[in-house]
């Protein structure tokens, strides 16, 4: 009873504050119903309310609006350059060298030798490709030489090759593929050692006779430098044994290396062509010869090639400038021009300016004791040379003016602009 009584009683002390609180709100709400003078407290209160409700926080929010943040522009994303591809220049495309029929009689060159004869076979026919009485016969074996007689005997095969071919002019090539060892009886020998040099000659030798022996013209290319320091030395040995036996046989050695080293006489894959322009001659693996350097070796063979077989100007290949004849002639009377063997000097400090008569070159015996020049007559008898009028060393006021010729009888005198008539 009595817990009963104090709940009862708690209630009966809180209802009145209820009361008052419910009298509160529904005071307020109705100060917020009614309109304010001109409608417009309202409206903007309701529309606060119902814009509260939709963003949430009621009248607050609109009592005690935030700072709302302003979102930036996003900057433009950086756009990526590409760089301009670089055009990779084509080489220079080769013309066409137009091939003519060959005539039955034409003139045959053989080429024999090893991977390099190949090239020089190559250049040669490019180089006598419009002449119908030249034909490059190529019978070249690329890894032959002078040492593995096993795989091809040079000395033993050259004279079947020449019947079956019955060339006019042989042209070897040979020894890129020399630098190893070789059979000497039963002996191998190195490269290099007094017996290997011994066999290697004999055997070069029998390849310059069984040519020479049949009254052919022999042209003996030397090799070429490749970019290996140790095979570039063992080429230079070759081509010194090379050059001496076929100089002793009659033959023509022909030496190509300046035209594939630098000013050092270092390998280089790059050079002057046969034109003179700069091309690639050598390979990538510095051996193997490109297409202007095969040409640049046939253009040191051609010279040689139409000397020994005398060839005309309509058999020798076209020539990359223009033609000039070099050869001496005769004058325009019909003498033989006398030849000039030294050039009389020249004088800096001649004072003269004469012009003489005679061509530079001529052998000019004053008599002696008799000056030639004015300052040798300046320098032994004291007598300067006359002055030009207007130049620096004209001193002279007035020059005297030379007289008039008499005017001849019965000729009357020209008019002149100064004369006129009255």
């Amino acid at each position: 009873m009595k817990q009963e009584d104090g709940a009862n009683g708690m209630r009966a002390s809180i209802a009145p504050l209820g009361h008052a609180a419910r009298a509160v709100c529904a005071g307020l709400a109705l100060v917020l119903a009614l309109p304010a003078p001109g409608g417009g407290l309202g409206v903007e209160v309701a529309h606060a309310q119902e814009a509260g409700e939709r963003r949430g926080g009621g009248i607050l929010r609109f009592l005690f609006p935030r700072q709302e943040k302003q979102d930036r522009p996003a900057a433009p994303a950086a756009t990526e350059q590409r760089r301009p591809a670089q055009r990779r220049s084509a080489a220079p495309v080769q013309p066409a060298v137009p091939v003519v029929e060959k005539a039955e009689n034409a003139r045959r060159i053989l080429v024999v030798g090893d991977f390099l004869a190949g090239s020089l076979a190559d250049g040669l026919a490019a180089a006598y490709a419009e002449n119908p009485d030249m034909l490059v016969v190529d019978r070249a074996n690329g890894s032959s030489g002078l040492v593995r007689d096993d795989h091809y005997d040079w000395p033993g095969s050259i004279a079947g090759v020449i019947e079956a071919e019955k060339p006019a002019a042989v042209v070897v090539m040979i020894g890129s593929n020399d630098r190893q060892q070789m059979r000497v009886g039963e002996n191998r020998e190195p490269p290099g050692s007094e017996a290997w040099i011994g066999e290697y000659e004999r055997r070069a030798t029998a390849l310059v006779k069984a040519v020479r022996d049949r009254g052919l013209p022999l042209l003996w290319v030397g090799n070429l430098p490749f970019k290996s320091p140790a095979m570039s030395s063992d080429m230079v040995a070759f081509n010194d044994i090379y050059r001496r036996l076929v100089t002793d046989a009659g033959g023509e050695f022909i030496d190509v290396w300046d035209g594939f080293v630098d000013e050092s006489g270092n390998f280089v894959a790059n050079g002057p062509d046969m034109n003179g322009q700069p091309a690639q001659l050598r390979g990538s693996d510095g051996i193997n010869v490109t297409r202007p350097g095969r040409r640049k070796i046939a253009f040191y063979v051609e010279k040689p090639l139409a000397r020994l077989l005398d060839l005309g100007a309509a058999d020798a290949p076209a020539s990359p400038g223009p033609d000039l004849d070099l050869t001496p002639g005769t004058g325009p009377d019909g003498a033989t021009p006398a030849e000039i063997d030294r050039t009389a000097p020249v004088a800096i400090d001649d004072l003269g300016a004469e012009q003489g008569s005679t061509l530079l070159g001529a052998v000019i015996v004053p008599p002696d004791g008799e000056a030639k020049t004015p300052a040798e007559r300046l320098a032994r008898e004291g007598v300067a040379p006359e002055a030009r009028p207007g130049r620096a060393d004209d001193f002279l006021a007035r020059r005297p003016t030379p007289a008039a010729a008499p005017a001849a009888a019965g000729v009357p005198a020209p008019e002149t602009t100064g004369a006129l008539a009255r």
